[in-house]
Formats: C-alpha cells, sequence, structure tokens
C-alpha cells in the first residue's frame, strides 16, 4: 500500500468529494458517505437524546420535590433564556479555538453539569443553576458544529447536512420526550440523569475521534464578551446577512405561538391527553417530512426558488384557525404548518455564502440564539394573551400578524440579493 502525502486540502477532498454541481440533486446517501458527518450525525443523536432526557429528568425531580409548577415550568423556561446572553457574549469561542476542541469541552462541561445533578446532595437551588450552565453552553455547541459543517460537507451536500441535523432535532420533539417520559416509568430522575452523563461523554467521544482537528478560524487576544458584541454588531450591521437573520428567526416565533397554547386549545376542544399529543407532534412531523422529501426529491436550484413562496405561506395555516377548527382539522392545519418549513433549505446555502468564513462560528452562534430567544419570548407572549383569549383566536392572530412580518422580511431579503451565483463564496475545504 502506497503512503497517503497527499496535502490537507486533498485530504478533505478525498473525505468530502468534490463541490456539488449547483443545479445537481445529491442525496442523502452522498452526506452519509462523509466519514466526518457520520461522527457529528451520531454525536448529534446523542446529545439531542441526552439533552431531552436531561430536561424531562430535571423537571420530575423537581416536581417530585416541591410539588410546584411553577418551578417546573421553569426547568423549560431555562431552555431558552440563556441564548441570547451566550450568543451574543460568548460567540467569539466558536472562531477563536479550533472547532474540535469546542465541540469536545462543551460536551465534557454539559457532562460535568448534569453529573452534579445526578448527586443527592447537590443543594435544590444548585438544580436550577446548573440547568442554566448547560442551557448557556447550548447555542456555543449548536453554533459551532454548524459552521463546522461548512468544512466538512462541500456544496449541496452541506445544505442536506443541516437539513439532517434539523430532522433529528425536529424528531426529538415527535417522540423524544414521549421516551423520555417512558423511561422515567421504570427508572427513577437521577439514574436518568446518569445515562444522560453517558450520551454526552460518548458525543465527545465521537467528535474527539471521528473528526479532523482544523485550526481556529480567527485569531484574537481582547475580551471575549467585548469581542462577541462587537461581532453581532458587524453581522448585523450588513444588510444582507440581517434580512437573512430575520428571515431564520421571525417565523418560528410565530410558529411556536401554537404549540404554546396546545395545552388550553385541546382542553377547549374537549380532547384528551392523545388528542393534545397528536397536535403538538403535527407540525414538527410535518417538517420532518417536507424536508426529507424536498431535501430527496428536488435540484438546489428548484428548492432555492421554492424558499421564498414556502416562507410567505408558511404561517397562513394557522390564520385559518379563525373557524375555530374541530381538533382532526387543527391537527391537519398544524401538520400543513410544518410541511412548509422547507424552506430552510434554501436559506442554508444563502447564509453560509452571505457570511464571512472568519466570522461563521459567530454568525451561526448569533443565528441558533436568535432562534430560540423568540421562540421563548413567542410562548411567553402567547400564553399570556390566551389567558384572557380564546386559544383558537391567539392562535389565529399569530398566523396573520406572522405573515405580515415574514412579508416584510421576504421583502429586505429580495432587496438584498446575492451577487450572481458565479461570485458566491463557496464553503471553503477545512484547512
Amino acid at each position: 500500500m502506497v503512503a497517503n502525502s497527499s496535502s490537507p486540502a486533498e485530504s478533505d477532498k478525498a473525505l468530502t468529494g468534490p463541490r456539488s454541481d449547483e443545479s445537481a440533486r445529491t442525496g442523502y446517501g452522498a452526506v452519509f458517505a462523509v466519514k466526518e458527518f457520520r461522527a457529528v450525525f451520531v454525536a448529534h443523536v446523542l446529545s439531542v437524546l441526552g439533552g431531552v432526557l436531561a430536561e424531562v429528568s430535571l423537571a420530575v425531580l423537581v416536581f417530585r420535590q416541591t410539588h410546584s409548577a411553577l418551578l417546573t415550568g421553569l426547568v423549560f423556561a431555562l431552555g431558552f433564556l440563556p441564548y441570547a446572553l451566550s450568543g451574543i457574549t460568548l460567540s467569539g469561542i466558536a472562531d477563536r479555538y479550533p472547532p474540535r476542541r469546542v465541540l469536545v469541552a462543551c460536551d465534557l462541561l454539559s457532562a460535568g453539569c448534569v453529573a452534579l445533578m445526578a448527586v443527592p446532595a447537590t443543594p435544590f437551588a444548585a438544580l436550577f443553576l446548573l440547568r442554566l450552565a448547560v442551557a448557556m453552553i447550548s447555542p456555543l455547541f449548536t453554533g459551532t458544529r454548524a459552521a463546522s459543517l461548512a468544512d466538512i460537507l462541500q456544496g449541496d451536500r452541506y445544505v442536506l447536512g443541516r437539513s439532517l441535523i434539523r430532522i433529528v432535532s425536529q424528531s426529538s420533539q415527535v417522540i423524544g420526550y414521549g421516551l423520555g417520559g417512558l423511561a422515567l416509568a421504570w427508572v427513577s430522575p437521577r439514574t436518568a440523569l446518569r445515562v444522560t452523563i453517558l450520551t454526552f461523554l460518548a458525543s465527545a467521544l465521537l467528535l474527539r475521534l471521528g473528526t479532523r482537528d482544523r485550526p481556529a478560524r480567527t485569531t484574537g487576544s481582547g475580551a471575549m464578551a467585548r469581542d462577541s458584541i462587537a461581532s453581532v454588531g458587524r453581522l448585523l450591521g450588513d444588510a444582507r446577512i440581517r434580512a437573512l437573520l430575520l428571515m431564520w428567526w421571525v417565523p418560528p416565533m410565530f410558529f411556536v405561538v401554537a404549540e404554546g397554547v396546545a395545552a388550553p386549545f385541546a382542553d377547549a376542544s374537549g380532547a384528551g391527553s392523545t388528542g393534545f399529543g397528536l397536535f403538538l407532534a403535527a407540525m414538527p412531523a410535518g417538517t420532518v417530512v417536507s424536508e426529507a422529501l424536498v431535501g430527496t426529491l428536488l435540484s438546489p436550484a428548484a428548492r432555492e426558488r421554492l424558499t421564498l413562496p414556502l416562507a410567505a405561506v408558511s404561517l397562513l395555516p394557522l390564520a385559518a384557525f379563525a373557524v375555530h377548527p374541530p381538533l382532526p382539522l387543527a391537527i391537519g392545519l398544524m401538520l400543513l404548518t410544518g410541511l412548509s418549513a422547507a424552506y430552510t433549505l434554501g436559506m442554508d446555502r444563502w447564509f453560509v455564502h452571505a457570511v464571512p468564513e472568519e466570522m461563521r462560528g459567530r454568525a451561526m452562534s448569533l443565528l441558533g440564539a436568535g432562534i430560540m430567544t423568540l421562540q421563548g419570548l413567542g410562548m411567553a407572549v402567547g400564553g399570556a394573551v390566551a389567558a384572557v383569549v380564546p386559544p383558537y383566536l391567539v392562535i389565529c392572530a399569530a398566523g396573520l400578524l406572522g405573515t405580515v412580518s415574514v412579508l416584510g422580511v421576504l421583502r429586505s431579503v429580495r432587496r438584498h440579493q446575492a451577487p450572481p451565483r458565479s461570485e458566491h463564496r463557496s464553503p471553503p475545504r477545512g484547512a
């Protein structure tokens, strides 16, 4: 056997293959053919399972100790609240340090926090602080991983790789919490937390052994918080990037209103727990189906042509709640809303081309932080309004206001169109 003496760039080409043609249909199989992505994908599955199990276990643990619905709800709320703070003040870490080192460190820190949660002697108040710490780590991890995909996958493989990551995340909403609840019927919350430790450690091991050690994208010696905040200003100061960030942020803020008032809507419809579960699962199920179908059947060019029209109509099914639909129709409308979410595949390509490579980690961290923060805000506002307004009208209002808001964002996206395709910067091969 001849020894491998290829350069780093040539090695990357061997791993990822040549850059996909812009109009060619790649397929998910080509993504899984990349060895590094397989490691990232399995690590993501483990991280998602660990995160869901930790959240459910901690919520059950808190409720059993306090019997307080408020404190139990705080466990879930803490999953949203730190995103803005972390995404703004810590995002510079994603570019200033080698990505593999950041990802492994995030998994190890998360495992350490959960290990402390699982200790019976841990003070009750410390459980919330540890939950907050895990939530602070999450946006840094997801932003770094999202940026790393552009080094691992080229051309359309990058778009489909991002799609697969989202499919796992959405699937966790459909089955993850159900499996978590089922697990807690057999084991104690602290035992489940110990299982979570293993998922984070396994994820760290996969990332350490299964991905290349690439250098940091940029260097810097200033204060991390100051650098991160300044980066947010630079990203938002670019009209194209700002428009695309708003396109990522605005629709989910209105999508989650329906999920936030799912319980009172199902109760008002006379549905039991099964009906409530189906209503809650319909939108993420539609999202999974749409991403899989569009990613499999359509070429990159066709997906991009669908991006703006799909985004424009994505919230209209929620506006149809004005007729106070019966539960079966409501579930169908939620499913239809999820089916429109395939517009994100086109956005992935636009965003990675718009963001300078040296700021990619910070941009992805900011993107994720904005989505989670505004989703939390949307849920909170929708729930507050549903206390005085029928839930079906709250969902309808979210659909109408959301559609108007999205159309405004889409006008901005069109106004700041990207340069011709030939001028686009393709995601560079990792060095």
